[in-house]
């Protein structure tokens, strides 16, 4: 059974920022690349960042300049810093991970419950 388990949301003013955090744990053998997502009422769910096993990164325009994705594999576990927010990076981010769970199973893709960034004065 994965999990991934999403924090650091809230409400924030424009300018400010936040981290998220997204933790992976389970029976996983490893871990192809795990990111963020985000999705507001109305819309598709959008890619805001991603980073490979292997250290390679891709981000949304909107969202280069201002946020990073970091790691720590000993942890499982990817960071999203977002840094000068604006109204529009209002939204849930959802952490995805794709993953296998043993050596000889499929890559899959899992996904958090999501978490709430407003930003808003």
């Amino acid at each position: 059974q994965v999990q991934l388990v999403e924090s650091g949301g809230g409400l924030v003013q424009p300018g400010g920022s936040l981290r998220l955090s997204c933790v992976a744990s389970g029976s996983i053998f490893s871990i192809a690349d795990m990111g963020w997502y985000r999705q507001t009422p109305g819309k598709e769910r959008e890619l805001v960042a991603t980073l490979a096993s292997r250290g390679s990164t891709n981000y949304a325009d909107s969202v280069k300049g201002r946020f990073t994705i970091s790691r720590d594999d000993a942890k499982n576990t990817r960071y999203l810093q977002m840094n000068s927010l604006k109204p529009e990076d209002t939204a849930v981010y959802y952490c995805y991970a794709n993953l296998k769970v043993y050596v000889a199973s499929n890559y899959a893709t899992y996904w958090g419950q999501g978490t709430q960034v407003t930003v808003s004065s």
